[in-house]
């Protein structure tokens, strides 16, 4: 700043002594020369705003002050687990279940790799703002929807809105404004994505509408043992691969076998023995892992196999894939 007014005075002067003028020029940001018959200067006129830093609270644009940037987006997403809509609680038909909170077993840390955590006390609502489990929200490039922009875990409700984890009930991603691809993931369900990138700002993103379906791909989504008009995600990816299958490569239900065979307390290795945890064997959301008997996991797997329009052979083997785009 020195340098800009030692300029200034120093071109006062000689314009007073001389009585001549400069024209005036476009400054660009790299910088110019102004001079006369008599005096030559170089000057800057500083840096173009490059970056934008923000803690939360404070924003510092580099360079020079430009008009407003939104710094800020708000998604409100809605979804259905399908393993969670399985066997609604009677007159709650259209409400997804939230066994897993009410047998105290959703943890207030985040199954995802941000590690987010939550207050204990947002398991205490009921009805149909109770929380069912934790998924993850993405941002995805719209010219390459396998580039995640950001992402972030959050909580699903039984009516289907997925809030923050600090219980607000829309979503805040530190992004411009803008078209992104909106993907959800869950943890044995296979992810979805909406089919075009979609305006961000403060937009609901409904993945549940069965008859204006708004998800990539073929069958991303299933209507078997839904609510009229609803549709969610496929229940059944055990062990992560992307791929429900009840037998063949790359089964899903041996990860189930194993997990109860091989409880401690099961010392008579059981196939019936029932397992109370939070697991991504649990297939229909029960809080109950369990091979065969009365609450058994696996026919689900079986269930959601024949039931796939593509699988019009009634084929076991069959692998219901998963619609998300990677980037291999």
């Amino acid at each position: 700043m020195r340098s800009l007014i030692t300029t200034s005075i120093f071109f006062f002067a000689i314009f007073c002594v001389n009585a001549q003028t400069i024209e005036r020029q476009v400054v660009g940001a790299a910088g110019g020369t102004f001079s006369n018959t008599n005096a030559s200067a170089e000057f800057t006129v500083g840096e173009t705003a490059t970056t934008t830093l923000s803690d939360g609270t404070t924003t510092l644009s580099q360079g020079f002050h430009q008009e407003s940037i939104q710094l800020e987006i708000f998604i409100a997403p809605a979804v259905y687990l399908q393993g969670a809509a399985l066997n609604p609680n009677t007159g709650q038909e259209n409400l997804m279940r939230d066994d897993l909170r009410v047998a105290g077993l959703i943890p207030t840390t985040s199954p995802y790799a941000d590690g987010v955590t939550c207050d204990a006390s947002i398991f205490n609502r009921s009805g149909a703002t109770a929380i069912v489990d934790w998924v993850l929200v993405e941002l995805r490039d719209k010219n390459d929807n396998t580039l995640v922009v950001r992402s972030q875990s959050a909580l699903l409700q039984r009516n289907g809105n997925i809030i923050a984890a600090d219980g607000d009930f829309v979503l805040t991603f530190n992004v411009g404004i803008d078209n992104y691809f909106v993907a959800i993931q869950h943890r044995n369900h296979l992810g979805i994505m909406t089919a075009t990138a979609v305006l961000i700002d403060t937009s609901n993103v409904d993945f549940t509408n069965a008859n204006s379906q708004i998800t990539f791909g073929s069958n991303a989504q299933t209507s078997s043992g839904m609510p009229n008009g609803i549709v969610g995600m496929w229940s059944g990816n055990v062990n992560g691969d992307t791929v429900v299958q009840y037998s063949g490569t790359t089964p899903d239900t041996p990860a189930i076998l194993s997990a109860v065979l091989n409880d401690s307390g099961n010392f008579l290795n059981f196939p019936t023995f029932a397992i109370a945890d939070y697991s991504n064997n649990d297939v229909n959301l029960d809080g109950i892992i369990q091979y065969s008997g009365v609450s058994p996991d696996t026919p689900i797997i079986l269930q959601n196999v024949f039931a796939h329009p593509g699988n019009f052979l009634n084929f076991s083997t069959y692998q219901i894939m998963e619609q998300l785009p990677e980037n291999n």
